[in-house]
């Protein structure tokens, strides 16, 4: 094995050789001196309390040189010590000096450091993720809460009471939907392969999911494209379908009236391709630069749409499959999703 210079067993072997290497100089100066100037005479040197003086001396030395240079080896530690107190106190702010010679003590600061910035990324998420879940919740909770103690008027007209209700299951079908999407995600987040696969058509799905969304687009009278290339795939048919859902669905929300909305499905020997397209309001590049952040609402004024995980969800399922998706949009201009997945 190749011997490292730099590590802390060969430190600790250099400073005990520093020390015994000093103690011998310091007996060997001392000897030449009494001899050389005959400071103790011949008949009067006792050789026992000679050497036991030296090697007393020898021991203060060795110690006082252990105590300066242990000093500065152990240093790193006692900064750890210290940073590991401050992290305690939930302080992820700390970081440690990582130009250290000694390889070990360099590289438990780099990995030290690591460990902070990851702490403080879990801790902002962990702040953001309880703050937009309580706002999310708060909002239909409060509409709930206020329906109900509207129907609890006997005398409510039976129209006014219908349509209380029908916003009481409006908000309760928000909870249910933005429970699912945590969870769902949550999964996905702590998942790294995907295990149940099976053989299916493609285009036959993604038709699936256009047909679940018939009420949405039918509504705003959207004149649909599809161009659909007969296509067999390899992959989890559950989790792909919850992707062109929350694409195609984000798409037909934020289209107008009278729109376009366009589906392409090619295909090639390496991957399929997947091509979404609306003439809705579009988006800024702030915008696109974050929509796939959980919770992130671009459109403010109409937050109340959605929870801000379609996207993430959808684009995490992508992740797992090994594809990608790319998107571009300018404001007033529509967006375009374009869904890559790798074939086998």
């Amino acid at each position: 094995m190749k011997k490292r210079f730099s590590n802390l067993w060969f430190a600790f072997v250099m400073l005990v050789f520093m020390i015994m290497l000093s103690s011998a100089v310091f007996m060997m100066t001392i000897i030449f001196i009494i001899k050389r100037f005959t400071i103790i005479e011949p008949g009067q040197f006792h050789a026992f309390g000679f050497l036991a003086a030296v090697l007393l001396t020898g021991i203060l030395t060795g110690t006082l040189i252990t105590a300066v240079i242990g000093q500065k080896i152990l240093l790193p530690i006692s900064r750890l010590r210290e940073a590991t107190k401050e992290v305690a106190k939930g302080n992820f702010n700390v970081q440690l000096y990582e130009n250290i010679k000694i390889e070990e003590f360099r590289e438990m600061a780099k990995d030290f450091n690591k460990m902070v910035q990851e702490l403080q990324g879990i801790e902002t998420l962990r702040t953001d993720f309880v703050t937009n879940v309580s706002h999310e919740f708060k909002t239909p909770i409060t509409a709930i809460e206020g329906y109900a103690a509207l129907l609890q008027n006997l005398d409510l007209p039976a129209e006014e009471r219908e349509e209380y209700a029908g916003k009481i299951i409006s908000s309760t079908k928000q909870l249910s939907m933005l429970t699912n999407n945590i969870l769902k995600l949550s999964k996905l987040e702590n998942q790294e392969i995907i295990i149940e696969k099976t053989e299916f058509s493609l285009d036959e799905q993604i038709r699936q999911a256009l047909l679940l969304l018939e009420p949405q687009w039918s509504g705003k009278q959207l004149d649909l494209e599809i161009q659909l290339a007969e296509t067999g795939f390899y992959g989890s048919e559950e989790l792909l379908m919850q992707v062109w859902i929350n694409i195609l669905g984000n798409a037909v929300k934020f289209s107008r009236e009278y729109g376009n909305l366009s589906v392409t499905l090619t295909e090639s020997p390496q991957n399929v391709s997947v091509e979404i397209t609306d003439t809705g309001i579009g988006m800024t590049p702030e915008v696109q630069r974050h929509i796939f952040e959980k919770f992130y609402q671009g459109d403010k004024a109409r937050a109340s749409y959605g929870n801000g995980l379609g996207l993430p969800l959808a684009k995490r399922i992508v992740d797992l499959c090994g594809g990608r998706i790319v998107v571009s949009s300018r404001p007033g201009q529509g967006s375009t999703f374009l869904i890559e997945l790798p074939r086998g």
